[in-house]
C-alpha cells in the first residue's frame, strides 16, 4: 500500500480533477459496493483510494485488492475528503481509464446474440445522469444486446450515472453521441424493428412479437419524441396504467418492458 500525506500530491491532484469529470478519459467511483462492482469488471489501469478509517474498518476489503495487482493509496481522512464527493463518504474511491464506446461495440455484440434477448435500447437525450445510470443498470440486468445515446445526452460514465447503474455501466455496450436519423438507419441495417415507447400508443408493450430483433426508443424524460421523430419510427408501443397515472419514471419503463421482452426471449 501507497501513503500519501500531501493534499498537494499530484496523484491527489488527478483524482480530484477526475471526480468533478474534469479528465474525460478517466472515471471517477466512491463508495465500497460500487468500487468492488466496478472492479469485478475489470477495469484498465485502475487505482483505489483509500480513507485511514476506511483501513481500520475494513482490513478484509483492503487485504482483498492488496492480494490482486490494483494500486491502492491510503490518505488521511481529511485528505480524502477533499477529493470525496458525496455527503457522508465511505472513504474509498476508484479512478480508472474510461471503457471504449462506439458502434463497432455494439455490432460485435449483436453479431454474436444468436440466441436470446436481440434488442437494443435507443436513449434520446437523456440528459439526468441518475435516470441514466437506473436505465443502464436495468438494461444489464435484463440482457439488453447494447445501449446507443444520441446527441445532447448525459455522460454514462460520469459520477452520478456510475453511482446510479452500480456500474453496470461498464457491463454493456455502448454507442454514444448518435444522430438520431444515424440510429435508425444502422438499425434498419442490422434487421432490428424500430419501435418507440409512447404513451399515445394504442397498442401493449406485451401485444408484439419480442423475439425479433427489435430497436427499443425512449424518449427524454421531459417531452419524450418529437413528433418529427415519432413519425420516423415503424411501430410504437405502450404500458396501460390505471388509477389516472399519467406516465412512469423512465427507468421503471424500461425495466417492464425489457423483462417482457427477456420473458419472451425465453431467458431464465
Amino acid at each position: 500500500m501507497n501513503f500519501i500525506t500531501s493534499k498537494d500530491n499530484q496523484k491527489v491532484k488527478l483524482v480530484r480533477k477526475a471526480a468533478t469529470g474534469k479528465f474525460k478519459n478517466l472515471i471517477f467511483a466512491e463508495g465500497i459496493r460500487l468500487v468492488e462492482d466496478i472492479l469485478g469488471s475489470n477495469p484498465s489501469n485502475e487505482e483505489v483510494f483509500v480513507s485511514t478509517d476506511f483501513i481500520e474498518h475494513h482490513p478484509k476489503f483492503i487485504d482483498a485488492i492488496s492480494d490482486s495487482d490494483t494500486p491502492v493509496f491510503a490518505l488521511s481522512n481529511k485528505i480524502f475528503d477533499s477529493i470525496a464527493q458525496t455527503k457522508q463518504s465511505q472513504g474509498i474511491a476508484l479512478v480508472a481509464e474510461r471503457p471504449p464506446t462506439g458502434k463497432e461495440i455494439v455490432d460485435e455484440k449483436l453479431s454474436n446474440a444468436h440466441d436470446g434477448l436481440k434488442t437494443v435500447l435507443l436513449l434520446v437525450e437523456i440528459n439526468n445522469p441518475s435516470n441514466l445510470g437506473a436505465i443502464l443498470r436495468t438494461a444489464s440486468a435484463a440482457g439488453t444486446i447494447g445501449i446507443v445515446l444520441t446527441e445532447n445526452s448525459a455522460d454514462p460514465f460520469s459520477p452520478k450515472a456510475l453511482r446510479g447503474s452500480m456500474g453496470a455501466s461498464l457491463k454493456i455496450p455502448i454507442w454514444e453521441n448518435v444522430r438520431f436519423e444515424d440510429a435508425l438507419e444502422w438499425a434498419n441495417e442490422k434487421g432490428l424493428i424500430a419501435t418507440a415507447a409512447d404513451v399515445n400508443s394504442d397498442k401493449s408493450y406485451s401485444e408484439i412479437d419480442w423475439k425479433t430483433g427489435r430497436m427499443l426508443i425512449f424518449g427524454s424524460e421531459a417531452h419524450g419524441l418529437s413528433d418529427e421523430k415519432r413519425v420516423l419510427v415503424g411501430q410504437s408501443i405502450s404500458i396501460p396504467l390505471q388509477n389516472t397515472i399519467e406516465s412512469l419514471n423512465i427507468a421503471v419503463s424500461c425495466g417492464i418492458i425489457l423483462f417482457e421482452a427477456k420473458r419472451q426471449a425465453g431467458i431464465d
